[in-house]
């Protein structure tokens, strides 16, 4: 498929970014944004082995985030615990110690208490394509991240067997309500990444294969490591399928000629 103007691999185009790869609590509106950038920053400094200042942050915003880890984590606690159909909002609530309206006003569903930091890796992909280097193509901004993500063992690539990793994922793979709100991330997801290579038909069918790829590459590695593999012992296969998977975009994205 051949891609005009910006074209979705072929590096004629030079986005900007409007973020960073995300961790922790998601930030509304204009300060998520504002954070995003600051992240963006650190983790192209970092790749590049530059030091890098740590983020500064406002004492609300730092309070606020506190706030998010703490009702997250109390939810977690329970649903691995007791599974998460059994577990109710107030019954969260009382654990984090705030009413059940202060709650919602975090987190609107009972599903965001478990999927909220999937929210924040939502448009990752954009922002790695929005914020690559001048002369890099999205593919090589793509490819470069997801290597990387594979070497520090990022849970998002599926390539991590740290004990409570493997319990939180065998809990949403095992509930139907979170991997139904998991789809609906991934197609804000694949949303925001065609709005990063430039909107039309052309850039969200790039982009709907684009985030096909990536779930397939993180499902097939957790699956390994769900068998019983360890993340060392996966690290090379992951690394070639990548390497194909990648190679098949390029073939398939980039303009011909």
């Amino acid at each position: 498929m051949v891609m005009s103007g910006e074209t979705a691999f072929g590096g004629s185009g030079n986005g900007s970014a409007a973020g960073a790869v995300g961790e922790g609590t998601r930030a509304p509106g204009r300060e998520r944004g504002r954070k995003q950038v600051r992240e963006q920053g650190r983790e192209q400094g970092r790749e590049r082995g530059e030091s890098v200042a740590p983020p500064r942050i406002s004492l609300r915003e730092r309070k606020k985030q506190l706030t998010y880890r703490a009702i997250s984590d109390a939810a977690i606690a329970m649903f691995l615990e007791r599974g998460f159909d059994k577990v109710s909002v107030a019954e969260v609530a009382a654990a984090a110690d705030i009413s059940k309206p202060t709650l919602f006003r975090y987190f609107p569903a009972k599903e965001d208490l478990a999927l909220h930091r999937f929210a924040d890796h939502e448009d990752e992909a954009a922002r790695v394509v929005g914020g690559r280097g001048p002369g890099e193509s999205p593919a090589a901004a793509l490819h470069r991240h997801f290597l990387a993500g594979l070497d520090r063992r990022d849970p998002v690539t599926g390539l991590c067997d740290v004990p409570q990793v493997l319990a939180f994922h065998r809990l949403l793979y095992g509930t139907p309500a979170l991997v139904a709100r998991l789809h609906a991330y991934r197609g804000r997801a694949e949303a925001a990444l065609a709005r990063a290579l430039g909107d039309g038909v052309a850039a969200r069918l790039a982009a709907g294969q684009i985030i096909a790829v990536l779930r397939i590459l993180a499902e097939e590695n957790w699956r390994r490591i769900d068998a019983g593999e360890s993340a060392d012992a996966v690290y090379a296969d992951a690394v070639r399928a990548a390497e194909e998977a990648f190679a098949q975009l390029r073939r398939g994205l980039e303009p011909e000629g």
